[in-house]
């Protein structure tokens, strides 16, 4: 009999949910039946991506984000009260979840109430170092408290140079339960003929999503080539229209968004780091516009720009111009690893 495995990504834009994918998959491929537990968005897209498979809801965090990026840390810092409740509340249906779903196995991307002492627990996270300006020291120290409860923490990059995730995936003293697995993705390369010149690929929290779909539209009015905008809002019926030299998507699965990239020339998106996975699974090149405030993805734009694989700019500070950048860097090589899986769901089989 299949052993059930409970895996859990955070809502936080889409990236956690999308790099659980892979995982889902290869635990199918390898006997077992996972359960998928999360809320929002990324719930939404799960759902639509394994129909066949049982979800689970959990408590939402409600995180809101700042429309000034100056602002967002502090905003942050003032829901974190509501954060842990929600965490604590997460902790108690899990161990409800653990019972009546018989699971014989907890994977969490970024979910710190999805653990149990009784079974398997995995962590799933490229920020060891959580980059928070002066208080990264303790948002680290935090985070590490927590990632020390689970049996083993994946990080989906490697430990050698050239690595993807930089600082925030490698601290000067590792923690002992942690395995470097390889980067994620969902997507594989193919040869198919270019049929954009430009993909755009929206994600991210909110209002700032929007307010990047607002500033690009105005701007790329001006674009004389073809462009797929993919706005990444999931909703229950995928829209598509075109305006002008814009083609325009509200989402995409994960076969079509697979096609789109194989068929773009060139993408604009956020640097947040599993986008950033698949790109260099696909070996794109790209412009990076970082979320305001958001200390991970801007460190990870100014990273890749300094190490001459993409340029960046600040969203407000965004033009048509920029764009001619992409073509002196040398874009994101294939970073891929063969990742064993055998080997890391042996944890499973253990107890």
């Amino acid at each position: 009999m299949n052993k059930n495995i409970l895996i859990a990504p955070l809502n936080w834009g889409l990236g956690h949910a999308t790099r659980c994918i892979p995982i889902i998959k290869a635990l199918e491929q390898h006997g077992f039946t996972p359960i998928i537990a999360s809320d929002g968005a990324a719930l939404a897209l799960l759902k639509k991506e394994f129909p066949h498979l049982i979800t689970v809801e959990l408590p939402a965090y409600n995180i809101s984000y700042a429309e000034n990026g100056k602002n967002f840390k502090w905003k942050l810092i003032a829901q974190m009260p509501k954060m842990f409740r929600a965490i604590r509340k997460e902790k108690a249906l899990v161990r409800k979840i653990i019972s009546n779903y018989e699971i014989e196995g907890l994977i969490s991307d970024n979910r710190l109430g999805v653990y149990s002492k009784n079974v398997p627990s995995v962590f799933i996270t490229h920020q060891l170092n959580v980059l928070s300006g002066k208080t990264s020291w303790f948002t680290t120290k935090v985070h590490s408290n927590y990632i020390s409860k689970f049996d083993v923490c994946w990080v989906p990059d490697t430990n050698k140079f050239p690595n993807l995730s930089g600082k925030l995936g490698h601290l000067e003293k590792p923690l002992n339960n942690t395995i470097y697995i390889g980067p994620l993705s969902r997507f594989e390369k193919e040869s198919l003929p270019i049929k954009y010149d430009l993909m755009v690929i929206l994600s991210g929290p909110e209002p700032q999503r929007t307010l990047l779909e607002e500033k690009l539209i105005e701007e790329l009015q001006r674009y004389k080539k073809e462009i797929l905008f993919v706005k990444g809002i999931v909703q229950n019926e995928q829209k598509t229209w075109k305006e002008d030299q814009i083609t325009y998507y509200n989402f995409m699965n994960s076969e079509e968004l697979n096609t789109a990239f194989n068929e773009s020339e060139m993408v604009l998106c956020r640097s947040g780091y599993t986008t950033v996975m698949d790109l260099a699974k696909l070996d794109k090149k790209a412009f990076f516009i970082p979320t305001p405030g958001q200390y991970e993805q801007e460190y990870l734009a100014k990273k890749y720009k300094t190490e001459g694989i993409a340029p960046c700019c600040k969203q407000e500070k965004f033009k048509l111009e920029k764009l001619s950048k992409i073509d002196v860097y040398k874009g994101l090589q294939n970073y891929t690893t063969v990742i064993n899986w055998e080997n890391l769901f042996s944890l499973f089989h253990s107890k």
